[in-house]
This record gives C-alpha cells, structure tokens and sequence, in this order.
C-alpha cells in the first residue's frame, strides 16, 4: 500500500482551474447603487407576452426599473433563454437580462425553479464573460444554490495547456439581491461547492491521458481531499492487488507499462454507529480496447473512461465540503487498457476475487473486469447498507439513452426513488433500465469458465453487463436480479452522458462531469 502525500500536483503540472468565488452578504434593499463596484450584474427577468417583470425588483429603483424594461421591450425580448446585454444602467456598467420565461413555469415547482435559476446565471455569465468582466453580481432571487450552480458551472474551461493569451479570465461571482424563497438547507455556498465539485469531475476527466495516469490520478486526488474533514485516502499498488487476487482487474491493468492503482477512500461524516454506503467508479485513465482494439476515429475521447472514478472522487471532494453527517467507502481501481505482448488477450480465462472464473471473449469488455474485483472488495469487506457503482460502461446504453439520462440498475426500490429525486433535483436525471436475470443467461454461455464478459454484445448490452456486476456484489441472490435484497446496490452507466455535444447554459461541450451534483443530492438526502 502507498500512502500518498499531499502534492502540488495541480499547480505543477497544468494549473487546471476550480472556479471558487468569493461570498458576501446579499444587499437589502438596495437602490442599484453598485455600492459593491460590480462591473456587471445578471438579472433575471419573466416574460409573458408583452408583459416584463424583473425578478428582482424589489432591490431595484423604479428609475432603473423603468431604463431596463425600456430598453427590454424594444430589443424583443420574450422567450425563456433570450439574454439582452445593456450598458451603463443604474451606475453598472453592463447588465445581462435573462429571460426566465413566464413566471408560473419558472416556479411551479422546487424542480423547476432551481433550474432556472441554474440556467438563467450561467446564460448571463457567458454573455458578459465574452465582455471580459471580472466581478459580477447575480440575481439570486429565484435561488440562491440554482443561481450560484449555474454561474461556476457556466465557467468551466481546461485551457491551462494553451497559450497563456488564449486563456479565459474567471470571473468573481456574488449573490445580488435576496431569495424570495429559501432552499431547505441550500444556499449561494452550497450551490458553489455543487458547481466546483462538478467542474473538479470536468478537470479530471478532460486532462490528457498522459498527464492522468493511474499514479497522477492517485497522487491529484490525494492533493485536493488532503486535509479535508474526516477523510482517509489509501492508495494500493499492484503488489496490493495481487495478494488481495484481483486477478480481474490486473488482466486488465497488464497489457500497459502505467502500473495501477486502487485508490480507498473512507468519508467518516457521520456517527460510529450509522451505516457505511459504498462506491465504485470505473477508472481506465485510458482505454485502446486492448487486443480488441478500438477504431481510431474517436479514441481521443477514451481519456475518459475514468469517469466513474472522476465523479466518485469529485463527489466526495463536495460531500467533505457540505459536511454531510454519512458515512462513505469508495474504491476506485485505476489502470490503462493497452494492447502490448503482455495484454490479455480474447479467449484468456481469468479468476476474480470472488473466485468466479471469467472467459475473456473480448478485451474492450474491460470495465466489468475491474469493477468485478472492486465491487466484491467493497461489499464483502466493508458490508454496506448500499453500494452504487458509475462507470462509461457501455455503447448500448449511449444508443439507447443518448446523453440526457444517466441508465440506472438497481435491486432497489428505495434506492431508485432517493436517485431519482435527486437526479430530478440537480436536472442530471437518471432513467431505471431493467436488472434480470434474462440478461444473466447469456453471460454463462461459456466452455471453459463460469462466465464470459460480452454476451450477446450490442444487443441488450448495458443490461447484460449489469448482470454480470451483479455477480460480484457480496451479499446479492445472483439468480434472483430484480428482488430486493441486501444490499440495495444500484449500477450507472455513465457512458452516454459522459460528454456534451455542445454548450448550452451551464452544459459546456466537452466532459461533463456528471452526475457528479446527483451523487451529491443523493447522499444529502440521508441527512434531510
């Protein structure tokens, strides 16, 4: 075992930027005086027809009032997601108005109303972002925690590789105005630490393969949770692994010069006596396919295939940060997926901690390798009252849910509902995929082992691969899936919503970092 050191891994290496802001206390009442010297301000605004309400109008001047919806109406501004940049107006130099569209849909619900507040800053710091301004204030009437989300998630951008002119400034954000409606135990500081914690997900799974090893990984993780409240981090060589036999995640990690890692984390937030959850995240800091290797068009994007293992890690950093009284275990196995003479290669037969021995049909089959090994680890040794595992599993989930949900697994009823609240609650929303044991048929069609790692393939391939992971959960009937039992465990095939196409609002294009705020929401639920 390596008991890793804080480092200055993040400021040595790329100076990857986590946007944090500054909090001050929201003004009352306050006339637009600027007494702040903002240099630009976001505010939202509900449209209805001609009709234009400011959101926060109460801490605005009737005289500004006036100048703003003067200068609103003549610029057409009417739909929900419309943005009107306006100069000099109440001794700020620029505002950006948002449309938030009509006032019962903005509020018809906590749901909906976190979103848009989500939305609306992120669209407005964009705007003014492109103006170079460097501290601005955000109308947080709607929500304080939607509003603060939205204006650091908005700001994500990995550019600490380019030339330094090319650079994006941050900006410094601060609440402007007063909620009108308090979120239960979330404010503007947690909404920065659910956005920060998604943008460290974002940070770690665009970094370049050859700068996010399994050791930089290891050694970045152990940097930014060091010192953290009640956390414990273990990182595991090889030679760990190998008397621990995991010899399914080291038939992966083999093929690769990178020696791996598993990374142990323990969150102790609640009491002695409360139970431990657990979870997995998939780490192949990059995955060719091995012998299967994959097809050069897109291979790039396999430098994030460690997104389980990002999302667990950034869920964790947030979690700390909150301060929720649960208690976690994650494990996150870390290695590369390569193709060398020492590769497994199809056909190999391999035995898994459990003892179950597993026909390698196809090496780009690897993540249910790994997670194989991690799961029965975390559930046979820490006994979990609930496991959950993420990972980039599967092509048949992308086909199936492209990249608005997250595919969900589960034996559990009451474990579905907490996700699917929270998912609700964040809009990185999860879609329940069927656990059976149809599925489990094909994963015995083996000669020579107890099962192989493909099935039947594309066809039903998420579920198919959930099935096997359900082999290696300790504790689980593994020929009765779909019955509650215990553990409640749950897998998330992040494979779909690993990246975006395009940005829109707070959705920057590239890694997305998700669910990495719906990990957060769920465990918070516990504490609700």
């Amino acid at each position: 075992m390596l008991r890793m050191l804080p480092s200055r891994l993040s400021q040595a290496r790329h100076s990857v930027r986590i946007t944090t802001t500054r909090t001050i206390p929201a003004f009352q009442k306050r006339l637009f005086s600027n007494a702040e010297k903002y240099d630009a301000l976001v505010l939202g605004a509900y449209t209805e027809g001609e009709e234009i309400a400011l959101s926060a109008a109460q801490d605005i001047s009737l005289a500004t009032q006036k100048v703003l919806h003067e200068q609103l109406a003549a610029s057409s501004f009417k739909k929900a997601g419309d943005v009107r940049t306006l100069y000099n107006v109440g001794g700020v130099k620029q505002v950006a108005v948002v449309s938030l569209g009509k006032k019962s849909d903005s509020l018809k619900g906590d749901v909906q109303r976190l979103e848009s507040a989500r939305m609306s800053s992120a669209l407005g710091i964009q705007a003014l972002r492109k103006q170079g301004v460097k501290n601005v204030g955000v109308d947080v009437s709607v929500s304080a925690h939607g509003a603060a989300e939205g204006a650091i998630l908005a700001q994500f951008a990995f550019d600490k590789l380019k030339d330094e002119k090319s650079r994006a400034e941050s900006i410094q954000v601060a609440p402007f105005s007063e909620p009108i409606t308090k979120d239960a135990n979330l404010d503007w500081e947690s909404g920065q630490i659910y956005g920060t914690s998604q943008n460290l997900a974002r940070m770690l799974m665009t970094t370049p393969s050859n700068l996010m090893t399994p050791k930089l990984f290891s050694e970045e993780v152990a940097y930014l949770l060091a010192g953290m409240d009640n956390i414990d981090i273990m990182v595991h060589d090889k030679e760990w692994a190998v008397k621990q036999k995991m010899n399914s995640f080291l038939a992966v990690a083999q093929g690769s010069e990178e020696p791996p890692r598993f990374l142990e984390i323990h969150y102790k937030g609640g009491k002695e006596s409360d139970p431990v959850h657990g979870l997995v995240g998939k780490g192949v800091t990059f995955d060719s396919g091995g012998i299967s290797l994959k097809p050069s068009n897109g291979m790039a994007l396999m430098k994030g295939d460690m997104g389980g293992a990002a999302t667990v890690a950034a869920a964790l950093y947030g979690i700390s940060k909150m301060k929720l009284p649960v208690n976690i275990v994650a494990s996150i196995p870390l290695c590369e997926n390569m193709p060398s003479g020492k590769a497994t290669k199809p056909g190999d037969v391999v035995r898994a901690m459990n003892g179950k021995s597993i026909e390698v049909m196809d090496t780009d089959a690897e993540g249910r390798l790994i997670l194989a090994d991690a799961l029965y680890y975390t559930s046979s040794k820490f006994k979990p009252a609930s496991i959950i595992d993420l990972a980039t599993l599967t092509g048949a989930c992308m086909v199936a849910l492209g990249e608005v949900y997250t595919g969900a697994f589960t034996n559990s009823d009451e474990l579905w509902k907490r996700l699917n609240d929270a998912g609700n609650m964040t809009s990185d929303p999860f879609w329940r995929m069927p656990l059976d044991d149809g599925y489990l048929m094909e994963m015995k069609e083996s000669d020579v082992a107890d099962l192989n790692n493909l099935g039947k393939g594309r066809p039903g391939g998420a579920a198919s691969a959930a099935a096997f992971l359900s082999q290696f959960v300790e504790g689980l009937d593994k020929e009765k899936l779909g019955e509650l039992q215990h553990p409640a465990w749950a897998h998330l095939d992040i494979a779909g919503t690993m990246d975006a196409a395009a940005t829109k609002g707070y959705h920057i294009k590239g890694m997305s970092g998700r669910p990495t705020r719906s990990l957060m929401e769920y465990y918070r639920s516990f504490t609700k």
